[in-house]
């Protein structure tokens, strides 16, 4: 096992890794939309927080040497299912088909009062 980092991603608010490699995958941890410069959200609104979210996974995968294309699941977690098509247009399109597998949740609230979380499974 070993931890993945990047510091063109956010430091964890938690004791947690950013990813974590294990036997050819590395697992993402939730990523909020929140700029890795400041410390922030991204903007108040779920594209800009989705669209950090996105970038901040990508900047994680990249530390462990690899891309967008090499996901194989998420989890997207949101404040308001309201949400669902802007996630799902953003989220969209930084994937080509095939898809990865990926399930949607609603969830009470997220931290730091974020309205979109994603976490991502890729594979070596």
């Amino acid at each position: 096992m070993k931890a993945i980092h990047s510091e063109h991603a956010p430091k964890a608010i938690g004791p947690y890794s950013q990813a974590i490699e294990s036997h050819h995958l590395v697992f993402v941890s939730g990523q909020l939309g929140i700029n890795p410069q400041n410390g922030e959200f991204a903007g108040e609104d779920i594209q800009a927080q989705t669209k950090q979210a996105m970038e901040n996974i990508k900047a994680i995968l990249q530390e462990a040497g690899l891309g967008m294309h090499s996901i194989v699941k998420t989890t997207i977690l949101l404040k308001s299912l309201d949400h669902f098509g802007v996630v799902n247009e953003i989220y969209g399109s930084y994937f080509k088909e095939p898809y990865p597998a990926r399930a949607t949740y609603q969830v009470a609230k997220l931290p730091k009062d974020g309205l979109v979380e994603i976490e991502a499974i890729a594979q070596k």
